[in-house]
């Protein structure tokens, strides 16, 4: 016997062989329909018996291992069921003929036979044979199931007949001598009377009729029968034999302590009903005689001792096979019983000795092998080392078929089977095709092994003819395994896979190969590999922005809690996901990678792209190139959605080496992201902003944080103004619809005096709505008015030299050029560059708040920010103000000391006033007449303003107010010489101090003195004639917000001699009709009060009232005496013409 059955069991020993063959010419698949039908029927109960028969079916026995039959019986072919076609009268004689052709093969040995024939009908098919059963077709065959059970009992009739006639044989002492194939001829001429001879034929035939009983279901008399035989052939030395009684012993031990058999889920079987019987099993006629075998089996050893403990079996077993090794023909015996042993002690679990078993296995010499047995027996010593465990070692077994598969020496490889034996490897090293499983944690198993069978597994699918798998496989091999590869194998790998993928590029598609399997897409998520990716949110000028009146009408609370724990773990990874800002339909939004090239060499990654859900997007697909080994690289993938609603960014997309992969981040390991799920709101138009003043060519960041979309700059001197012309183009698809500007100061610690931007918006609002490619202009009026009073410690003081300003004509002001004292300098200013010539710097941000299309529908807004930047040089200073009292009362002289700041020659003039010419780092002083200012008459704070601001708020407020106020009535304009177009405004509005205020300011109480019917003040001289009577009126006005009064004045002439000589004894020249002093009674606010007397010149010449003022009331002495001012009359009496 030369052709072992791997797929034996212990269990096997009970059953009895039947083989199923087809007879002439059967379709394949036909037949095995039928084959399995007869398969199923494995065990049958007997009738009239609690014994059940166990039948072994096999469709192809070599008819060399039949004549082992006697050696072990379940080896021996006891019934043939043949399946044929005839479809004619005239097929059937020679199908009737094949048919005893083949049983004449397995003649010797058969118990049984039947023929199953499909197609024929007929008179012939209507005959009735026990041996013969007729079918129409192979689709109408009902009752194959029950001639099959019935074919099986006359088999158990024949065996238990056979067993019957074994054990009551007559013979005497001539049992006959039961052998093997190769030891009939060492018998032959051995001297059959010898007490040897018989003890060796008693002990083969007890044996013989253990395994009978065996297989007739008598499970305890077959141990009997075993263990008497293995005495007998113990004391001959017969060991091969005495091999098969411990084996048999062995496997009748095994089927009563695991019922369920050894075989495995595939070959395991019902308990038998048989052990029972067995159990309470009495005496039964017909035992053996005078051969000195007892009938009484259970009166010669007791049931506890007929079978083998567990533990025995196993030694057993390595006993018969140590016997079996004694010959050499017996080696396909030995082998057996090492399977059978392995799958037993597969059941106890006994791993290690398992393993020792089959290591024996392996170097059982079974002779000239053929490259299919060879592949046959490793692949079954791979099974089973997998059954015991030996995961690593069977994938080892299983490897060495799949390489016989394709050995030199077969004319035509196997490159399939070897492709699939590889396939099955993979558990036993740890590997897996799916590139998931190489994400949980650290490696596992042995990498160098790993890679080997990779090789393998490309180079068997590329001699299979499939490409695909040979990109698969590479592709699989460079992502699992890159950490493992050496500078120089990544290079061949990436050489083979792009030479693989000019032929058939490599794709995300599943591969399904023909036994079922199908290999997962391998994306490159190592090519190169993601560190971190980031959404981006839109340029500060294109982010979405909802108007705070619908920021609560979107936001859904189902919970009436301000704050539940159960909506927080429903919606955690939520939370963690979502974004905070939003993108919007039609524009580019970007997601930032930060990538590493882990190869040696550059990296080329094209079609590189997003991969997304949720939304309508397309993605813009970009290429890069990494170098070699570069670290972390920012990459930035765009797309722009086409729809509103929540956008899912779940990863992108590569084309590497010619593969192309869709890598998730959800399979990304140690990937940093800040969320992938960001909303997206309705189109909204786009400005596109543009400017008539150059751009800065340096951004200043704003300190509100936001940085603007653009921003100009421009040079301008303190008090000028400058035009920007802002030209706004819409470049979206969706109309502009609504439009809103608004400036904010920042980053200036200047104080800025009126509106630094001011424009006029209702142009540009009458262009609405603005279509997609129109623009729209807006004119913006930039206007640097800073403080322009100087330091006074950075000059030297102006020098009169005693001269009176009140006699200098007002636009003749006395001269001096100043310089800055060296000795006040500040250690912090440069060199030759004084500290008033420093230049300022003011900075404004223009927002420009616009919407329309759907995006106004849904409540959202765009904001355009343009910085404007202005660096302010000075222009002029007021180093000091002053004020000197006029001839009027309701006039006085503004004292300006005005110097120029720039390097320009410049005039500096007032409203109705000549010009002063001042050359760079000159300083003048000019006077301007001005009219006192009604400062009580300026709008009050309101009340809100009056209750939340301090006092010196409130003062600074009003102050400024004041200033606003005079300096427009002053109109102070400089104008540099040379540049006829560079003017602008002095202000004086941060020069004027509280006491000038109060001197330019109009007294509350007014007073009009009226002569001879003319008013007299600024210099008037009322003229009258000597000798008549002229009228004087005295009026109060009371502006002040309370009564005053009364009050007394007392009218006194004098004569001014212009040499500081004054003459009050005038009662010869001037006299007063009536009385020469006026008494006012209280007036109330708004009111005045008239006083009116006479005076009579008796001289000609220049007379001069000086009206002094008496307080009668005791309230009036806590006026200021600023109050009091009366004005100087100059009258002229000259003689009266004849």
């Amino acid at each position: 016997m030369s052709i072992p059955d791997y797929m034996q069991c212990a269990e096997d020993h009970q059953t009895v062989l039947v083989v199923v063959q087809p007879v002439g010419i059967v379709p394949e698949e036909e037949f095995f329909r039928i084959y399995k039908r007869i398969a199923s029927i494995n065990q049958v109960s007997i009738r009239d018996s609690q014994r059940l028969l166990y039948i072994r079916y096999r469709h192809h026995y070599p008819p060399e291992n039949n004549e082992w039959g006697d050696f072990q019986t379940h080896r021996k072919v006891v019934g043939l069921i043949a399946v044929t076609t005839c479809n004619s009268a005239k097929e059937w004689p020679q199908t009737s003929e094949r048919f005893h052709g083949q049983k004449e093969v397995f003649g010797p040995t058969l118990y049984d036979s039947r023929l199953l024939v499909f197609g024929l009908q007929g008179e012939i098919a209507e005959q009735a044979r026990t041996d013969v059963a007729f079918y129409s077709s192979y689709d109408k065959c009902e009752d194959v199931e029950k001639r099959v059970e019935d074919f099986v009992e006359s088999i158990f009739i024949v065996l238990e007949s056979k067993r019957l006639d074994r054990a009551t044989d007559k013979s005497g002492d001539k049992i006959p001598l039961l052998c093997v194939p190769f030891e009939k001829k060492d018998f032959v001429g051995l001297d059959t009377d010898s007490r040897h001879y018989k003890k060796r034929c008693q002990g083969r035939m007890r044996k013989h009729v253990g395994d009978l009983c065996l297989q007739a279901g008598m499970l305890q008399d077959a141990l009997v029968h075993y263990h008497m035989a293995v005495e007998l052939l113990r004391s001959v030395n017969d060991f091969l034999w005495l091999g098969a009684a411990l084996e048999g012993l062995c496997s009748a031990s095994v089927i009563y302590h695991y019922p369920g058999g050894t075989a495995g889920k595939s070959g395991g079987r019902k308990p038998s009903v048989s052990q029972a019987a067995d159990a309470g099993k009495r005496h039964r006629p017909g035992a053996l005689t005078t051969n000195g075998i007892s009938a009484d089996t259970s009166s010669e050893i007791g049931r506890a001792k007929n079978c083998l403990s567990p533990e025995d079996i196993i030694e057993k077993y390595k006993e018969a096979i140590s016997y079996y090794g004694k010959y050499k023909n017996a080696g396909v015996i030995e082998l057996e019983a090492c399977v059978k042993a392995v799958r037993v002690l597969a059941i106890q679990k006994r791993a290690m000795e398992a393993s020792e078993f089959l290591q024996n296995a392996v170097y059982i010499n079974l002779g000239q092998l053929s490259e299919e047995e060879k592949i046959q027996r490793y692949s079954i010593l791979s099974e089973l080392y997998d059954l015991i465990g030996f995961h690593r070692k069977s994938a080892f077994f299983k490897r060495v078929a799949a390489m016989q598969c394709v050995a030199p020496t077969i004319a035509e490889p196997g490159w399939r089977a070897c492709y699939k034996l590889l396939l099955e490897t993979l558990p036993g090293y740890s590997l897996s095709l799916d590139p998931k499983d190489f994400c949980k944690g650290t490696h596992r198993g042995w990498a160098a092994v790993q890679m080997r069978l990779l090789h393998e597994l490309v180079y068997a699918s590329r001699r299979m003819g499939n490409p695909g798998l040979s990109v698969r496989h590479l592709s699989f091999l460079l992502q699992t395994m890159l950490d493992f590869l050496s500078d120089q194998e990544k290079k061949e790998v990436t050489q083979s896979l792009e030479n693989y993928t000019s032929k058939c590029p490599g794709g995300m598609e599943v591969i399904a190969l023909p036994d079922g399997l199908k290999l997962p897409p391998v994306p490159f998520t190592k090519l190169p590999i993601v560190k971190s990716v980031k959404l981006l949110n839109l340029p500060v000028s294109l982010r979405p922005r909802k108007l705070k009146g619908l920021l609560g009408q979107n936001m859904a609370t189902k919970s009436p809690f301000i704050y539940s724990p159960i909506i927080i773990h429903n919606r955690g990874e939520e939370r963690c996901k979502k974004i905070d800002f939003q993108w919007v339909q039609g524009d580019v939004c970007e997601v930032q990678l930060m990538v590493y090239n882990p190869m040696p060499f550059e990296l080329r990654v094209e079609n590189m792209g997003l991969l997304t859900s949720g939304v309508e997007f397309e993605s813009l697909p970009a290429a890069l190139s990494l170098p070699a080994e570069s670290g972390l690289y920012p990459v930035t993938l765009v797309g722009v959605p086409r729809t509103a609603g929540n956008i899912t960014v779940n990863g992108y997309h590569t084309s590497v080496f010619g593969v192309m992969s869709d890598c998730m981040l959800d399979g990304l390991p140690g990937v940093k992201t800040s969320g992938c799920v960001v909303e997206v709101v309705p189109a909204l138009p786009r400005l596109q902003l543009s400017t008539s003043l150059p751009r800065s060519a340096n951004s200043r960041q704003p300190s509100s944080g936001e940085e603007p979309s653009s921003s100009v700059s421009v040079q301008l001197f303190n008090g000028e103004s400058q035009q920007l012309l802002v030209t706004l183009e819409n470049i979206a698809s969706e109309p502009l619809e609504t439009l809103e500007v608004t400036s904010k100061m920042v980053n200036t610690k200047e104080k800025v005096f009126g509106e630094f931007l001011t424009w006029d918006l209702d142009g540009a609002l009458s262009q609405l709505p603005l279509k997609p490619g129109q623009t729209v202009v807006l004119t913006v009026n930039i206007k640097v008015k800073l403080d322009f009073s100087g330091q006074e410690n950075l000059f030297q003081d102006l020098n009169d030299d005693g001269i009176s300003v009140t006699g200098l004509p007002i636009s003749s002001p006395l001269r001096q050029v100043l310089k800055p004292r060296a000795e006040n300098k500040p250690m912090g200013t440069e060199s030759g560059k004084p500290e008033y010539n420093q230049v300022k710097m003011l900075e404004a941000v223009l927002h420009f708040k616009y919407s329309g299309g759907q995006g106004q529908v849904e409540g959202y807004y765009r904001e355009l920010s343009l910085g404007v930047h202005v660096d302010v040089e000075p222009s002029v200073f007021f180093t000091r103000v002053s004020t000197l009292p006029a001839t009027s009362t309701r006039q006085c002289h503004l004292l300006l000391d005005v110097f120029n700041a720039t390097e320009h020659e410049l005039t500096v003039s007032a409203r109705n006033n000549q010009d002063v010419v001042l050359h760079a780092s000159e300083c003048q002083r000019m006077a301007i007449q001005v009219d006192k200012f009604d400062l009580e008459s300026l709008p009050e704070p309101d009340e809100e303003r009056l209750r939340f601001a301090s006092p010196r708020q409130l003062e600074e407020e009003r102050q400024q107010v004041q200033g606003c106020r005079i300096n427009a009535e002053l109109g102070l304009v400089w104008n540099i010489i040379s540049f006829a177009a560079r003017t602008g405004e002095a202000s004086v509005e941060g020069v004027l101090n509280q006491l000038v205020l109060e001197h330019l300011q109009l007294a509350p109480l007014q007073w009009d003195v009226v002569v001879n019917g003319k008013p007299c003040d600024c210099n008037i001289i009322a003229e009258c004639s000597v000798g008549e009577m002229v009228p004087l009126e005295v009026r109060l006005t009371n502006r002040s917000k309370n009564a005053v009064g009364p009050f007394s004045l007392n009218i006194i002439p004098f004569q001014d001699y212009q040499n500081g000589v004054h003459n009050y004894e005038l009662q010869d020249a001037v006299t007063f009709i009536g009385s020469n002093t006026f008494y006012i009674d209280t007036v109330k606010p708004t009111e005045d009060c008239n006083c009116a007397g006479a005076l009579l010149f008796l001289y000609a010449g220049d007379f001069y009232l000086n009206i002094k003022f008496q307080d009668d009331s005791s309230c009036g002495r806590d006026l200021p005496l600023a109050w009091f001012c009366l004005p100087n009359v100059h009258v002229k009496a000259v003689d009266s013409p004849f």
